[in-house]
């Protein structure tokens, strides 16, 4: 198919070449809105067709039916419609009346969908991996099948160490057997189950230290999995791991879930607390404002029940958690006292001008030449940098929060340490 371009725009597609400068009068491939256009293209053109007797993605279009001759009535309208727009279909890449076919890299039949044995068989027998770029290729190919394999994060991670920067390359023992191990899962990999619209969904959530995991089912008879998925997960409380699992499994499956009844199943009861909790972290209100798009029950399942999301995100299973019991009365820890902060000298110095007692004379000499770059504002000490700027002093406790303010804050960036040092001084 050939789309125009307009004239006013074709200056943009101007390209060099030895017999002089030349520009595009039809949407060449590698433009930026190339892809988008044709697809939009697609649809118009088989519009009144779509989601009833064929579906279209990009230069890709299936016809099906539930019999023969539906097949063949269906088939007709789709290629009437071919010649009346002046498609041209290659005949090579063309298969009819068939039960089965790659569709997108995947095997889809009305099993269900399955992984292509033709490529599985290339990665099953590839060798290790001698440098970086091989150990990034090969993810990146059976990536493409992490929603059949289940733990796949995990199995992943002695491989994906590798790819981390000022990483050495050293394809040890644990990287031996990640290797195979993520080869030997594909021929066996499961057939998904295309989702039925009736029914509602469930969506198994659960989070640990290293991972993610979720898996989307619906229950007809036993569970029938959807998609499965576990990613990385960086260093967050407990609880913000578990609605970060929901978060990121409902912006994964979002296309299933938009518009159908949702059953959430998550080991961690205070995500309900959560939900209802009117004073929070803008991170968490953010993550509270996207629940709000669906249809969402969510229901406490420990990770003895939930066990199928949990392998996806732990290696070892969780204990029971103990009742917390007070062991001292509020009493007793109202008399525990407290670190001295290293200031204290200065502020009692500056507020009361008394020196330490046993203090030697070197000692108050400092402490008194330092006392005319320190105020005392009642409960604060400020001291007159060399930069001109007044800055407070902070006790040991408050050191954790400043940094996650000035590093984790919707205002922080993540920076580095250098950056993140100026920030604090700023």
């Amino acid at each position: 198919m050939q789309i125009h371009i307009a004239l006013e725009d074709q200056h943009k597609t101007t390209f060099t070449c030895p017999f002089g400068t030349f520009a595009y009068t039809r949407m060449p491939f590698g433009l930026c809105n190339a892809l988008s256009m044709f697809q939009r293209c697609m649809m118009s053109i088989f519009s009144d067709l779509l989601q009833d007797c064929m579906e279209v993605f990009m230069d890709d279009f299936t016809v099906y039916a539930d019999s023969f001759e539906a097949c063949l009535n269906n088939l007709s309208k789709v290629l009437k419609r071919c010649i009346d727009t002046n498609l041209v279909l290659n005949f090579e890449k063309c298969h009819f009346m068939v039960t089965k076919g790659i569709v997108l890299g995947h095997l889809v039949s009305n099993k269900g969908i399955e992984v292509d044995k033709a490529k599985i068989d290339i990665i099953t027998s590839l060798p290790n991996p001698t440098f970086v770029q091989e150990v990034r290729s090969f993810l990146g190919h059976e990536g493409f099948y992490r929603r059949f394999i289940k733990n796949f994060n995990k199995l992943a991670l002695p491989l994906s160490t590798l790819l981390q920067k000022d990483v050495g390359f050293n394809f040890d023992q644990p990287c031996i057997e990640a290797f195979e191990e993520l080869k030997n899962r594909l021929p066996s990999a499961p057939i998904l189950q295309a989702p039925d619209w009736d029914l509602p969904f469930e969506l198994m959530c659960d989070a640990s230290n290293s991972a993610l995991g979720a898996v989307l089912s619906q229950r007809v008879g036993a569970d029938q999995p959807v998609h499965n998925h576990g990613p990385g997960l960086a260093k967050l409380q407990t609880t913000k791991k578990e609605l970060l699992a929901i978060v990121f499994a409902l912006d994964k499956f979002r296309s299933y879930l938009l518009g159908s009844k949702i059953i959430m199943f998550s080991d961690h009861a205070a995500l309900r607390y959560l939900l209802t909790k009117p004073d929070t972290k803008p991170r968490l209100i953010r993550w509270m404002l996207l629940l709000q798009e669906f249809d969402l029950e969510i229901r406490d399942k420990k990770g003895a029940e939930n066990s199928v999301a949990d392998h996806l995100s732990k290696i070892e299973r969780e204990s029971e958690p103990m009742p917390i019991r007070d062991e001292f009365l509020d009493e007793q820890l109202l008399h525990i006292k407290t670190a001295t902060p290293w200031f204290a000298d200065i502020c009692n110095y500056v507020a009361t001008s008394q020196f330490p007692p046993e203090a030697s004379l070197t000692y108050k000499e400092k402490i008194r030449s330092n006392a005319k770059y320190y105020i005392w504002d009642d409960p604060y000490l400020w001291r007159l940098c060399s930069d001109k700027i007044i800055r407070r002093y902070i006790l040991d406790t408050e050191t954790n929060s400043v940094l996650q303010f000035c590093h984790l804050a919707p205002g922080g960036g993540h920076y580095g340490s250098s950056r993140t040092a100026r920030k604090v001084l700023d």
